[in-house]
């Protein structure tokens, strides 16, 4: 089994702009640097069959090219908790349409659809039950540095020592 998911690839230029915002946060597990993505959709475990039906269903997508920039900082939280912390893009009508494409072709290849509602963002750390306060986050200004979209990625995901390890599978202009 391997685990896989879709998203958007990031140049060196933002990925800078995210790292320096990272700080402030007692107990964080900030992302490293070829961490740093924008998922379109997780799809979670399958066999390597169903991978190739995957890769097939996501290369008939159509994508058009799109211009994002870093949008504000944000957080999720469960059950009151606050749990990752992560930085917005702009506009994000066009990449909630390429990640509703995506979702319907993994659909198409037997995957359930997604049923969480997308919000288009960049996670940059995960916290613990006893990190810290947000209050210094970001720890620098976040830019609203633009860059181009010209592709999407499926990715594989496994855990290694130092946390989550990922690997583009496949790209897609």
């Amino acid at each position: 089994m391997i685990r896989l998911f879709v998203a958007l690839e990031l140049p060196a230029p933002v990925k800078a702009a995210l790292l320096a915002s990272m700080g402030g946060v007692i107990g964080a597990r900030w992302q490293r640097d070829e961490q740093l993505h924008l998922t379109l959709r997780f799809i979670g475990e399958v066999d390597r069959h169903q991978a190739q039906d995957i890769a097939a269903a996501l290369g008939r997508v159509n994508h058009v090219p799109m211009r994002l920039s870093l949008g504000q900082p944000g957080s999720f939280d469960r059950r009151g908790r606050i749990d990752s912390l992560w930085v917005g893009v702009q506009p994000q009508a066009e990449v909630a349409a390429l990640a509703r494409r995506v979702d319907r072709a993994l659909v198409g290849v037997g995957l359930p659809p997604e049923t969480r509602a997308f919000v288009p963002h960049i996670t940059v750390a995960r916290l613990s039950r006893d990190a810290g306060s947000i209050a210094h986050w970001p720890a620098a200004p976040i830019p609203a540095l633009a860059w181009d979209v010209a592709g999407f990625a499926l990715w594989e995901s496994w855990l290694g020592t130092g946390g989550a390890e990922y690997s583009v599978v496949t790209r897609w202009p």
